[in-house]
Order: structure tokens, then C-alpha cells, then sequence
């Protein structure tokens, strides 16, 4: 569907519904880690090539029991690997959802600084005519001051 002017409100109720569902998650995979950036950095990521290497040494692993260490856990193994496959279903779900949030977000705050700069310019234009608009104008106009000096390109 193409991008439309969004005019729509979230309900307290269906709010708190989304926030529950968030919560429900979390409750239902207390397991989830935050890793350390150094700790993300030192972890062997598992892309598309990884991947099949990995379900091929699981397939070795059942099918060759005897000749790995007692221990080695093959269930274990078996555990991440259906779990990896698990969490990465949710998390194509979840990037889903978030890009559409971000999209709706990215729309609906267009929308928005439209229309407050529609107020602003109605207020500047009043200012001049309508007693005790001026520190309004003057707050509104902050937005658009910059912060400093513009930086100078180094010279080379």
C-alpha cells in the first residue's frame, strides 16, 4: 500500500496490548543475553555458509556418535543449532515489525514538523499584530537558530 497521510490513533487499551505482547516475549525467553560490544566482537557469527557448515557437523555428530568425546554433547549441539534456527525466525519477525514501526515513525514525524512549521509561520505572521505572541515566536524560532559558527573546511 502506498504511503498516505496517517490521520489514526492507538487506543490506551491497544497500547498497552503491544506493550503486553512486548512483555509476554520477554517473559517467554528469559534466556536473551546483552552482550558486551568486545564479547560480540570475539563470538563466531554464523552467516549463510556458516550455516550449512554448522547443519552439516550436527548431521556428522548424529550420524557419527562414536567417534566424538564422551564430553561432547550432541544434544547440546542439537539444542543451539534448533534454537539459533528458532531465534532467527523471531528475529526476522521482529526486524519486520521494527522497519514498519521506524517506517510509520519516519512518516508520521514528517507529518508533524510540517505542520509545526505551518503553526510557526502562523504565529510569526500574528506576532506583529497579536499582543503577547512575540515570546512564542521567539521560542518557535529557536528550531531554526544554528548552534554556533559553521565549521570551516581544513585547508589542505
Amino acid at each position: 500500500m502506498p504511503y498516505q497521510n496517517l490521520n489514526v490513533t492507538v487506543s490506551t487499551a491497544d497500547a498497552q496490548a503491544v506493550r503486553d505482547a512486548f512483555a509476554t516475549i520477554l517473559n517467554k525467553l528469559p534466556f536473551l543475553v546483552n552482550l558486551t560490544p568486545a564479547e560480540r566482537k570475539s563470538t563466531f557469527k554464523i552467516g549463510p555458509d556458516s550455516l550449512s557448515f554448522v547443519q552439516n557437523a550436527l548431521t556428522a555428530a548424529l550420524s557419527n556418535p562414536a567417534i566424538l568425546p564422551a564430553s561432547f554433547s550432541t544434544a547440546e549441539f542439537k539444542n543451539d543449532v534448533d534454537l539459533f534456527g528458532l531465534l532467527t525466525e523471531f528475529f526476522t519477525l521482529a526486524a519486520s515489525i521494527t522497519s514498519q514501526i521506524d517506517d510509520t515513525r519516519v512518516a508520521v514525524s514528517g507529518e508533524a514538523m510540517q505542520q509545526a512549521s505551518q503553526v510557526y509561520n502562523y504565529v510569526k505572521t500574528a506576532s506583529k499584530v497579536t499582543p503577547g505572541l512575540k515570546p512564542v515566536a521567539e521560542q518557535l524560532s529557536g528550531r531554526f537558530k544554528r548552534a554556533g559558527k559553521p565549521k570551516t573546511p581544513p585547508t589542505p
